[in-house]
């Protein structure tokens, strides 16, 4: 099913879209040279798109280090999924290239107690005890999704912020949904006028940034992504309260209107 693509408003850069699905992290699987993609037990991918991954000591990629030479190149694919069950739930691709390599015993330890104390997982516990940890450097990352696509050195990942609301959008959305359904009839009210008149158009959450809320427009043959700005950028969680409740109860002027 094709989506429409035409100008919309304003959205975070391709570096804070990057940092933004890194940080939310999404699911994982990586591509190493010769081997069938593998899915870690655990991955972070931090500000720069270096990762630590964690994989059952039997994994071939752990071995293929073990007997090589120390490094070689792979990829690390995230996926960023919507926050409802959609027909096509991903919103975005995040590739990191680099070479892997095996830290020394101390060293995986300190890089494990980083991930746990961003994200706590109990598979962590395994380090060490059928458990290998895996250090991807990154030489370069690819973004691909509805805003565009771009190619970032890892510098301009690094210098970037990932967006503030990125890691509570999830859960926001899907209570909305949920929850509030008539908050979509409202939000409905400033979409362009060949979806809102359409009897068979499904309105549904997609996501939210410091820019602006996106909704996904589902019709029997096609989807369409659209994105209404904020009045204000907000900063906090009050603010963004503040922005969302001005959007449910106002009605865009016509030139500022997205573009689907």
């Amino acid at each position: 099913m094709g989506r429409s693509r035409l100008r919309r408003p304003s959205a975070p850069t391709d570096p804070e879209r990057a940092r933004s699905i890194a940080a939310r992290g999404g699911t994982a699987s990586l591509v190493a040279t010769g081997e069938a993609a593998v899915a870690p037990l655990v991955h972070q991918v931090r500000a720069d798109g270096s990762a630590i991954l964690l994989f059952a000591d039997d994994e071939p990629v752990v071995e293929r280090i073990r007997r090589g030479a120390g490094s070689y190149t792979a990829m690390l694919e995230l996926t960023d999924t919507a926050p409802v069950d959609l027909r096509q739930p991903v919103r975005g691709l995040l590739w990191v290239t680099g070479r892997l390599w095996l830290p020394e015993p101390g060293t995986a330890r300190r890089f494990a107690l980083q991930v746990a104390d961003a994200n706590p997982h109990h598979d962590l516990l395994r380090l060490g005890h059928g458990a290998t940890l895996v250090r991807l450097d990154p030489d370069f990352v690819v973004l691909s999704d509805a805003e565009g696509s771009a190619a970032l050195a890892p510098v301009e990942l690094a210098a970037a912020r990932a967006d503030p609301f990125c890691r509570g959008e999830r859960g926001l959305l899907a209570h909305m949904e949920k929850c509030h359904p008539e908050t979509l009839v409202a939000l409905a009210r400033h979409l362009p006028a060949a979806l809102r008149e359409r009897a068979d158009a499904t309105v549904r959450p997609l996501g939210l940034d410091r820019l602006g809320l996106r909704l996904r427009v589902e019709t029997p043959y096609r989807d369409h992504d659209v994105r209404l700005p904020w009045e204000t950028a907000p900063t906090s969680l009050s603010e963004l309260w503040v922005q969302l409740r001005q959007l449910i109860g106002l009605t865009a002027p016509d030139a500022e209107r997205p573009a689907v």
